[in-house]
């Protein structure tokens, strides 16, 4: 029963003897330090546990004290080499003849990024919003101007005065195509089974055209993700417009073989929003280029905020809308040499879940 409890707990719960090796580990602990029980029993606890050798120390310590301990933010490394950043709680345990201890380990990675993600949904819903009431202040007398221009045009006598009725019908469409781009995909998706893969191919060949092979394009693709419920065209224009962004910033810094890459990894049990996904699809977009300004880079889902002068500042903002529209999420990293895009799509969705 109490086996039971343990295993089905969210902590992790490991088990140390007075050697500091493992003798049991919940399923949460597992999957947290990336190896089975089996693999860690008679590993080294600086293999799994302790970059800094004053954790290892504390747990010494209360082994001899037998006085238990709580650490905040303590950073650990697990087998696969990730870096977490983890609370845990020590507590001795009398045994015949020494103390075991009792570790309980709570990850902040997820916590901070669950707290950040609904963060960044709560300001691009904001911001949708806020364009969508723009929009419709805007298209408004965009309509009657272009309709008094037609009328005009049509009660001028004199022909050559046409080409400044035409400016304005002109420039009336352009801001109300512009306005219909702000507001992101305006047709219901098109959902059928896609593969991520064909996807991306379609989004590197059109890059590469675009590139005329100035860029090269490295792909490393999970060949065992399984076929999920979206809307390729559309996935298809989300893709696009970051692998162009990327290209277009290795172009534009004339950064020395530049580089973009391509990731695909499925991942488990990952949060996005408020929202637990038993699968999710990892798509990496990484280059080799200038980075992004620190200033921009909690704005750039933003409609109209673009790092180019000469960029409409659209794209990652329409991106953004169509993976959430699939229940999924864009986040970015940067560096100067090194930025990273990481898109979660759920793979479970069925046709009633993407709207």
């Amino acid at each position: 029963m109490y086996k039971k409890i343990l295993e089905n707990l969210g902590t992790a719960v490991v088990l140390l003897d007075g050697q500091l090796y493992i003798q049991y580990m919940n399923p949460a602990a597992e999957m947290l330090l990336a190896a089975s029980a089996r693999q860690l029993r008679r590993r080294d606890l600086t293999d799994w546990f302790g970059i800094e050798q004053s954790q290892i120390d504390g747990l010494h310590e209360s082994l001899q004290s037998g006085h238990p301990f709580t650490r905040r933010e303590a950073k650990l490394r697990n087998l696969s080499e990730q870096i977490l950043t983890v609370d845990y709680t020590v507590n001795p345990l009398p045994m015949p003849g020494e103390n075991w201890l009792l570790l309980e380990i709570e990850a902040r990675d997820r916590l901070i990024r669950i707290e950040r993600e609904e963060e960044l949904l709560t300001r691009h819903a904001t911001a949708q919003m806020l364009v969508r009431g723009l929009a419709h202040e805007i298209k408004n007398p965009l309509g009657g101007l272009r309709g008094a221009a037609q009328l005009l045009e049509r009660e001028l006598d004199d022909i050559s005065l046409h080409d400044y009725t035409q400016v304005i019908i002109e420039e009336a469409d352009r801001l109300r195509n512009l306005v219909d781009r702000m507001l992101g995909p305006r047709k219901l998706p098109d959902i059928a089974d896609v593969n991520i893969h064909a996807i991306l191919e379609r989004v590197c060949s059109l890059v590469a055209a675009e590139s005329g092979g100035s860029v090269e394009l490295v792909r490393d693709y999970d060949p065992s993700i399984p076929e999920f419920r979206g809307d390729a065209e559309q996935l298809i224009q989300a893709i696009l417009n970051i692998v162009r962004n990327s290209m277009q910033a290795l172009q534009s810094s004339h950064t020395e073989k530049p580089v973009i890459r391509l990731q695909t990894r499925t991942l488990r049990q990952i949060t996005l929003g408020t929202e637990r996904h038993r699968l999710v699809c990892s798509v990496r977009i990484e280059d080799n280029g200038p980075g992004i300004p620190e200033e921009l880079l909690s704005q750039i889902f933003y409609p109209m905020v673009s790092g180019r002068a000469d960029g409409s500042g659209l794209g990652l903002s329409i991106a953004q809308s169509i993976i959430n529209q699939h229940h999924g999420l864009i986040e970015c990293e940067t560096r100067p040499g090194r930025t990273l895009f990481e898109l979660f799509i759920p793979l479970e969705l069925n046709h009633e879940s993407v709207r």
